[in-house]
C-alpha cells in the first residue's frame, strides 16, 4: 500500500507524517499568535497610512510575518498593549493619511502615539472603545473636527495630548470630568468655549495656550494639583485671584495675552514658580509680594498695575513692569544689584515713575539690560531700550500731573 503524497512534506512514514504535521502546525501558531482581530485592525492602520518622503517605518510591516515584532507594536500575549506609530527620532518625516477606525478594535491598548507628520482628517470616534488607554498622543499633525465626547468614557486615560493641530468646537467636558487625567495638552489649536471644570485630584499639566477660548474661570474650576498652567493666547476673561490663592504647587505659570481682571493675590510670589507669565491682561491694583520673590522671571507688562513698586522684586533675574501705572521712585536695592550684574532685565518704560537713584556716570554691566524712558522724570542714565518702546524719553507732564491729580 502506498502513503498518499503529501505536497511540501514528500513520501512519508507514520512518523515522518506526524513531525510534518507538527511542524505545520507549529508555524501557523507562529503567524496567529496575534489576536485576530487585532491582526486585521493593524492591516486596516497600515491601508490607511503611509510614510512620508524619507521615512521607512513601515519597512518592518510585512504581515506574513509576526505582527509583535513590527516597529512601534508592543504585545502582552497575543493582544497589542502600545502603537507608536513613526519614528520618534526628531527630524523624522513622519506619516501622512487618516486613522482608521479599527484603531477601536485594539481592546487591550494602553498607549497610543503618532509622531509630528501629516495626518489629516478627524479622531476616530472609536477611540472611545479603548477602555485600558492611558496615553494618547497625536501632536502635530493635521487633525481636524472636533474632540470626540465620548473620550471621556477612557476613565483610565492620563495623558491626552492633541496639542499642535486643526481641532475646533469645544473641550467636551466630559474631558474634565476624567478621574485619573494627569497631563492635557490641547494647545496652537482653534478650540473655541469656556475652559472645564476639572474633577481629576491629580492633574498637574494644564496647556490650552495659542486657542479661541472665551468666559471665566470659577474659583474652584481647576485642581490645586496643577503645577504647569499655560492659558496664554486665548480670550479669557474675569478674576482670578481666588482661583490662584488654591494652586501652591505650581512651578510655572502663563495666563497672558488675555483679558482677566481684578487683582493679583501676593502669596502667589511665593510659590515654587520659575517663570510667572501675566503680561496682556487688565489686571489692577498694587503688587505687594509678602518675600522676597525668588521666581527668576516675572513679567507684569501692559496692565493696569498701580502703587509704589516693591522692594520685593530687586531679587528677580528678569523683571517686566513697563507699561503700566506704578509711581513714586524706585527702591534702591534694584540699582545695587543691577550694577552688580545679579539682574539681568529690568524694564520700567511707561508708567509714572519720578525718581531713580543711579549716578549718570555708571556703567550697566554688559549682561543686564534697563529701560526707564516715558515715566515722569528724565532718565539720569541713558540706556537702549526695546524699539517698540518708542522715542519719547519722558512722559508728557500734563499727564503726570493729571495722574499726581
Amino acid at each position: 500500500m502506498a502513503w498518499p503524497r503529501e505536497p511540501g512534506c514528500g513520501i512519508v512514514s507514520y512518523v515522518l507524517l506526524f513531525m510534518c504535521l507538527a511542524q505545520l502546525q507549529c508555524h501557523f501558531h507562529a503567524l496567529a499568535m496575534l489576536d485576530p482581530l487585532d491582526f486585521l485592525a493593524l492591516q486596516s492602520i497600515r491601508k490607511s497610512l503611509k510614510d512620508m518622503p524619507g521615512s521607512d517605518f513601515f519597512s518592518s510591516w510585512d504581515f506574513t510575518a509576526e505582527p509583535c515584532n513590527f516597529a512601534g507594536v508592543y504585545c502582552d500575549s497575543d493582544k497589542v498593549v502600545a502603537l507608536n506609530l513613526g519614528d520618534p527620532r526628531a527630524g523624522s518625516p513622519g506619516l501622512t493619511g487618516r486613522l482608521d477606525p479599527a484603531i477601536g478594535k485594539l481592546s487591550a491598548l494602553t498607549e497610543f502615539t503618532i509622531v509630528p507628520g501629516r495626518i489629516y482628517g478627524s479622531l476616530p470616534q472609536s477611540l472611545s472603545n479603548l477602555k485600558n488607554l492611558r496615553f494618547l498622543g497625536v501632536s502635530r499633525n493635521f487633525i481636524s473636527g472636533v474632540i470626540p465626547e465620548h473620550l471621556g468614557g477612557l476613565r483610565n486615560l492620563r495623558t491626552l495630548d492633541l496639542s499642535y493641530n486643526q481641532l475646533t468646537g469645544r473641550i467636551p467636558p466630559s474631558i474634565g470630568a476624567l478621574p485619573e487625567l494627569s497631563n492635557l495638552i490641547l494647545c496652537h489649536n482653534h478650540l473655541s468655549g469656556s475652559v472645564p471644570s476639572f474633577a481629576s485630584h491629580t492633574l498637574t499639566r494644564l496647556d490650552l495656550k495659542h486657542n479661541s477660548l472665551t468666559g471665566s474661570l470659577a474659583p474652584n474650576s481647576l485642581p490645586p494639583s496643577l503645577q504647569y498652567l499655560s492659558l496664554s493666547w486665548n480670550n479669557l476673561s474675569g478674576p482670578v485671584d481666588r482661583l490662584l490663592n488654591r494652586m501652591n504647587q505650581l512651578n510655572y505659570l502663563d495666563l497672558s495675552l488675555n483679558r482677566f481682571t481684578g487683582i493679583i493675590p501676593p502669596h502667589i510670589f511665593s510659590f515654587p514658580l520659575t517663570n510667572l507669565q501675566l503680561e496682556r491682561n487688565q489686571f489692577t491694583g498694587p503688587v505687594q509680594p509678602v518675600n522676597q520673590v525668588a521666581i527668576p522671571t516675572v513679567d507684569l507688562s501692559h496692565n493696569e498695575f498701580s502703587g509704589q513698586i516693591s522692594p520685593m522684586f530687586s531679587t528677580v533675574e528678569n523683571l517686566y513692569l513697563n507699561n503700566n501705572r506704578f509711581t513714586g521712585r524706585v527702591p534702591s536695592n534694584f540699582v545695587d544689584r543691577l550694577l552688580a550684574a545679579r539682574i539681568q532685565i529690568l524694564y520700567l518704560q511707561h508708567n509714572y515713575l519720578t525718581d531713580i537713584e543711579i549716578s549718570p556716570t555708571a556703567e550697566i554691566p554688559v549682561s543686564s539690560s534697563l529701560c526707564l524712558q516715558y515715566n515722569c522724570m528724565v532718565p539720569p542714565i541713558q540706556t537702549p531700550c526695546p524699539l517698540r518702546s518708542g522715542k519719547q524719553i519722558t512722559r508728557p507732564t500734563a499727564q503726570c500731573n493729571a495722574w499726581r491729580g
